[in-house]
């Protein structure tokens, strides 16, 4: 059984969470119906209908859930403790130094494996 008590989804939700992609979608073909005109207006009318899609997104209990994680993760970014940028400087220097150091490794075994093939090929003819 789950922990967690799955929500009831209501109508208007779904009607809401249905209609939402239908504007973006009008808006899009409106886009392109109105070539005519100038294209700021174009954009402009798209930019309105999108916005007004995710504000009727965010009215749902899905679109507040997705806000309250949104300004959630914006708090917990706050509280992260960055590293200076001596320390930066220091990690990304010893993470390219560890990717040549590998590199070279795999060149040297990939040499030795070719000449060891290569030696078990001309004794393998003659």
């Amino acid at each position: 059984m789950n922990a967690q008590a799955e929500q009831v989804t209501s109508v208007a939700d779904i009607v809401k969470l249905v209609l939402c992609p239908l504007f973006i979608i009008a808006g899009v073909v409106a886009f392109y119906h109105f070539s005519d005109l100038l294209l700021l207006y174009r954009v402009l009318g798209l930019v309105v209908i999108v916005s007004m899609a995710v504000g009727i997104c965010f009215t749902t209990a899905k679109g507040r859930a997705v806000w309250q994680f949104t300004h959630e993760a914006k708090l917990e970014v706050r509280r992260v403790v960055w590293p200076t940028r001596d320390e930066t400087v220091r990690t990304t220097l010893l993470v390219f130094a560890m990717v040549f150091i590998v590199g070279l490794i795999l060149w040297l075994l990939d040499m030795f494996l070719f000449w060891a093939i290569q030696l078990l090929m001309s004794q393998g003819i003659q």
